[in-house]
C-alpha cells in the first residue's frame, strides 16, 4: 500500500500543478529528485516528445493523402473519364487523351508540392509553438514580434506574393501548361516551364522569356483543346469567285483526306466566302479547325497548295508590286566619241 505523502512536500518537488507520475514517484521513492526528474522526463519531455510524435503522423497522414490525389488524377482511367466528359461538353470537338493526361500529371505534381509545403510548414509552426509553451517561454512577445516582421516582409515582399498566388490559381484554372502556345501581352511563344513564381516561355525567334505569373493581367491561349488555320487567299479583280471559290474548296478538302494531314484537321474545311475588297485584291476567307497547335502548319501547306492550283488555273494572285516602265535611253557615258581621224575629209 502506497503512503500518502505531505502535500507540502509534493508541492515542494512538483510544484503548484502536480503530475500524476511526480506524485506516484514521491508516494514509491519518497525522493524529490527522483520525483522533480520524473516530471521533467515524463512531463514537460513526454509533452514535447508526444507534440512532435503527433506533428510527424499528421504530416506523413495529409502528405500520403496528397499523394493519393495526385496518383487519382494522373491514373489514365481518372484522364479518360475526364476527358469523356470534355467530349460530352464540346460535341465534336477532338481533345488528344496523351496531352490531357500529360499535362494532367504535371498540374496535379505542381499543385501536391505546394499543397505538401503549405501543410507541412502550418502542422510544425504549431507543433514549434506548443513546443516554445511547454518549455515556459512567453508566446505573446514573440508572436507579436514575428506579426510585425510579418507585417514588414509582407510590404517588402508583396510582388513575390502575388507571383505566387497568381501561379497557384493559374494552375488550379488550368490556363495554361508546358507546351502551349500563349499569348501574355509582353511576351508570346511557346511555354517550357511553369512555377509557382514564374513563367517561361520561348518565342519564334528562339528569345527565352521569363514572365512573373504576377505581372501577367492577359492569358491568350492558342492551343487549348482545338485550333483553327485561317487563311485569306487573294485573288485580282475579274477573278471567277466562284470558281476561286471551289479550287480553294477542293484544294482544302484534299488536304483533309490526304492520309499525312488527316490527323491533324478535325473538321471539314470551310470557305466562308469573300472577306474584303481590298484595293488591290478580293480576299476569300477559309477555316479549318485542327488539332492544338497544328494550325500554323496546316495554313502553310494551304498557301503552297492554293498557289500551285491556281498556277494550274490561270487564277492571277495579285502580289502588290508597283512597276514602273519607262523607255530605255541610251546612256551618255556609254556613247562612244567620233574619231576625227578615223572620219573622211568632204
Amino acid at each position: 500500500m502506497l503512503l500518502q505523502t505531505d502535500p507540502a512536500d509534493v508541492a515542494a518537488a512538483c510544484g503548484d500543478d502536480a503530475s500524476w507520475v511526480c506524485k506516484r514517484v514521491l508516494d514509491v521513492t519518497d525522493s524529490e529528485s527522483l520525483a522533480e526528474a520524473s516530471d521533467l522526463l515524463f512531463g514537460t519531455i513526454g509533452k514535447i516528445v508526444l507534440v512532435l510524435l503527433l506533428a510527424w503522423i499528421v504530416s506523413r497522414l495529409l502528405s500520403r493523402a496528397i499523394d493519393r490525389f495526385t496518383v487519382r488524377v494522373t491514373n489514365p482511367s481518372a484522364a479518360s473519364e475526364a476527358l469523356g466528359k470534355i467530349r460530352r461538353r464540346a460535341g465534336s470537338m477532338v481533345v488528344d487523351a496523351t496531352a490531357f493526361s500529360t499535362r494532367a500529371a504535371a498540374r496535379a505534381k505542381t499543385l501536391a508540392q505546394v499543397l505538401r509545403s503549405v501543410t507541412t510548414g502550418v502542422i510544425w509552426a504549431i507543433a514549434a509553438m506548443t513546443i516554445l509553451g511547454e518549455l515556459g517561454i512567453d508566446l505573446g512577445p514573440l508572436i507579436a514580434s514575428a506579426g510585425i516582421a510579418g507585417v514588414a516582409l509582407g510590404f517588402g515582399a508583396q510582388s513575390l506574393v502575388k507571383d505566387f498566388l497568381s501561379g497557384f490559381f493559374m494552375l488550379v484554372e488550368d490556363q495554361y501548361g508546358v507546351g502551349d502556345i500563349v499569348d501574355l501581352g509582353e511576351a508570346s511563344g511557346t511555354v517550357e516551364e511553369v512555377s509557382l513564381r514564374v513563367t517561361r516561355l520561348r518565342d519564334v525567334n528562339g528569345t527565352v522569356w521569363h514572365v512573373p505569373n504576377g505581372a501577367i493581367t492577359r492569358v491568350g491561349n492558342k492551343s487549348q483543346q482545338w485550333a483553327r488555320a485561317l487563311l485569306d487567299v487573294n485573288v485580282a479583280y475579274g477573278t471567277d469567285i466562284d470558281l476561286a471559290q471551289r479550287l480553294i474548296k477542293q484544294t482544302a478538302d484534299e488536304l483533309w483526306h490526304d492520309p499525312e494531314w488527316s490527323e491533324m484537321v478535325l473538321e471539314e474545311p470551310e470557305v466562308w466566302g469573300v472577306e474584303q475588297l481590298a484595293l488591290d485584291a478580293i480576299h476569300i476567307r477559309l477555316v479549318v479547325k485542327t488539332k492544338p497547335a497544328q494550325q500554323f502548319t496546316i495554313t502553310r501547306e494551304l498557301r503552297r497548295r492554293i498557289l500551285r492550283v491556281f498556277e494550274e488555273n490561270d487564277i492571277e494572285v495579285p502580289n502588290g508590286q508597283r512597276l514602273m516602265i519607262r523607255e530605255d535611253r541610251e546612256d551618255p557615258d556609254d556613247a562612244v566619241a567620233p574619231n576625227p581621224a578615223a572620219d573622211p575629209k568632204p
